[in-house]
């Protein structure tokens, strides 16, 4: 689903990512894991064509995303760090448009669905721009799966959102990926990952300093917070 080599990314004299391998299989609900500052954003941006790395090759669904990046987003749903909606539109009206953008059929009923689901539906006829900010991040989870992609790369899935709503985005993640999906997501917050994710990556100062199942004996029965320590330290 997705394959990175020697993946890097330099701003000026900051190597923001080094030589980064990586590879996430169908099926999987991979985790990025790292302190802040350590280079998720700038991978995820890479992998969805927002930028361009300084070196190295990029595979996301079997499309290179240099030579295409306008394909990747066509095929993936993605949400950003801080991505926010069209200020100019409602809830509703940018559901809909994301919907034809992407040529669904009978996709009210698919946004009726999300509405009810996140328990949004009272905002519907809101200005993205009067939203709460964890209004804002249910209905870009919304759009990032609106047309059922076969992978969601989301950075920082459950920022802004109360614990009733984290509990119902971990849920609908992890049964997405039971039916065939695959979701990447990148977290400082390591409990998310030991409780939803089935594989990780570690990256420190913008290196890869591990990669493996959520099971790896490296990691054994101890708690992820004292194996993510003990590599960043």
């Amino acid at each position: 689903m997705i394959t990175v080599k020697n993946f890097s990314k330099n701003f000026g004299d900051l190597k923001a990512v080094d030589a980064v391998d990586l590879e996430v299989k169908k099926g999987e609900l991979f985790g990025l894991l790292g302190p802040n500052g350590s280079g998720k954003t700038t991978i995820i941006k890479m992998l969805t064509g927002q930028i361009k790395p300084t070196e190295g090759e990029v595979s996301v669904l079997g499309v290179d995303v240099l030579a295409n990046p306008l394909r990747v987003k066509e095929l993936t749903g993605i949400i950003p760090e801080q991505e926010t909606p069209p200020s100019f539109l409602t809830a509703e009206e940018y559901l809909y448009f994301v919907a034809k953008i992407r040529k669904l059929e009978a996709f009210k009923d698919k946004c009726e669905w999300w509405f009810s689901y996140l328990d949004f539906a009272g905002q519907k006829d809101v200005l993205c721009k009067d939203l709460s900010r964890g209004t804002r991040q249910k209905l870009m989870l919304a759009q990032a799966f609106l047309h059922e992609p076969e992978l969601v790369i989301i950075d920082e899935p459950l920022i802004n959102l109360d614990p009733l709503m984290q509990r119902k985005v971990k849920d609908y993640l992890k049964d997405y990926v039971s039916k065939g999906g695959t979701v990447f997501i990148s977290t400082h917050i390591l409990e998310i990952a030991r409780e939803i994710c089935s594989s990780m990556g570690i990256i420190y100062k913008g290196k890869l300093v591990f990669s493996g199942n959520m099971d790896d004996p490296a990691i054994g029965d101890r708690p992820l917070e004292d194996f993510f320590l003990e590599l960043v330290n």
